[in-house]
């Protein structure tokens, strides 16, 4: 029994008919054999062009004022304007990453590209994470070194400096707050500027300190924060868009409880191969193997899968491959034969995993997990939930 591919287009019976979440739309598909079906293509339903005006809004506001506060910063002598400086540096990087991404990303697929370029937008939040996490070791750094020995710093220039930050970083907050969030490098330009505008709080507060008392450290201390907050920032980005890199399931979806589900549905033997990933952010994919019981409709079993996945889990793109379940794999008693090649993660049968004990777990000459025993009701008795 073979394997259904995971292209952009299914090649199976059409879907439920629904319309997924977060912009994306489905095709339709057509029959091709008994008991295959495919997940279909999706498109970008999002305003790019207004996300894109934002974005661009937002840089030109952090440009201008990233290279007065450098200026002010040496000025005043001041490591806490210069480390905002420097968050401000890569709040512009993100963003600007963000815009190309967002074009990059809106080419149609072509070649060997079958899901398109979707996934510069991830390459985008993955440099901007890592620009974050190395802008903060440099700033960790020089603050410790500037609690050690603390130069003189200019308060009145800090202060007026800082206030001016909050006011731009509240512009261009409320700017990125309209445009399209669910992408994971859009997000990551919001949560840039969002922490910008909480390091100028802190800036502004350590400048009124040393104004007040003459206390410079407070300003090294700010500029530790400042780190801390990158720090923050840079870690959730290269966390996020690294579990999409390796294929990971969506943040707060359990594959485990998706197959067991998978397998309660009426008619279901057995459920294997099942892989969730994400294709981009808000892009979740799903392929499985489904077995059923002889005589039962494929098509139905297919359907009833997918409506489950899209409704309760927001899995707009499946590509489910479904067969009537061989014999051997219904006795009870012996071992089952192997019914397909270098099978990948626990099957699921009855709404249970399959047992892990040392005979069940062991390995067939083709790769699958032999099976012991399948529990199994004729098709007339079988519901919704196991017993």
């Amino acid at each position: 029994m073979g394997e259904t591919g995971m292209g952009e287009s299914g090649m199976g019976e059409s879907g439920t008919g629904h319309e997924p979440p977060q912009g994306h739309r489905r095709g339709t598909g057509q029959a091709q054999g008994h008991g295959h079906a495919h997940g279909h293509g999706h498109g970008h339903a999002v305003s790019a062009e207004a996300d894109r005006r934002l974005l661009t809004a937002a840089l030109v506001l952090i440009l201008g004022f990233m290279a007065a506060e450098v200026v002010v910063g040496f000025v005043a002598r001041s490591l806490a304007l210069v480390s905002d400086a420097g968050h401000m540096l890569t709040d512009a990087i993100a963003i600007a990453f963000a815009i190309v991404a967002m074009r990059i990303a809106a080419r149609p697929p072509q070649g060997g590209f079958t899901y398109g370029l979707k996934r510069a937008e991830i390459i985008s939040a993955q440099i901007n994470g890592i620009t974050l996490l190395l802008l903060s070791v440099y700033f960790v750094y020089e603050g410790v070194r500037r609690l050690i020995e603390p130069p003189e710093v200019a308060g009145a220039y800090v202060v007026a400096t800082g206030l001016a930050g909050i006011v731009v970083n509240l512009a261009a907050t409320w700017l990125l707050s309209r445009a399209n969030r669910s992408s994971l490098n859009v997000e990551g330009a919001f949560q840039h500027i969002l922490n910008d505008l909480f390091a100028f709080i802190a800036t502004t507060a350590a400048g009124a300190v040393v104004w007040a008392t003459g206390w410079s450290r407070a300003d090294a201390l700010a500029a530790l924060v400042v780190a801390a907050l990158m720090l923050k920032a840079g870690w959730g980005l290269v966390r996020d868009s690294g579990r999409v890199f390796m294929e990971a399931a969506p943040a707060g979806m359990s594959p485990a409880e998706i197959g067991r589900r998978t397998a309660a549905l009426e008619h279901v033997v057995e459920v294997h191969d099942l892989h969730i990933w994400e294709v981009t952010s808000g892009y979740p994919a799903m392929s499985a193997h489904i077995l059923v019981a002889p005589g039962s409709d494929c098509h139905a079993v297919r359907q009833a899968a997918q409506r489950m996945v899209h409704d309760e889990y927001g899995i707009a793109h499946t590509t489910l491959q479904v067969d009537h379940a061989p014999p051997d794999l219904l006795a009870i008693g012996g071992p089952a034969e192997p019914h397909c090649a270098e099978a990948h993660g626990p099957a699921h049968t009855n709404g249970r995993p399959q047992p892990s004990d040392d005979t069940a777990g062991k390995r067939g000459p083709n790769g699958c997990p032999g099976r012991r025993r399948i529990s199994f009701r004729r098709p007339d008795r079988l519901s919704d939930h196991p017993t």
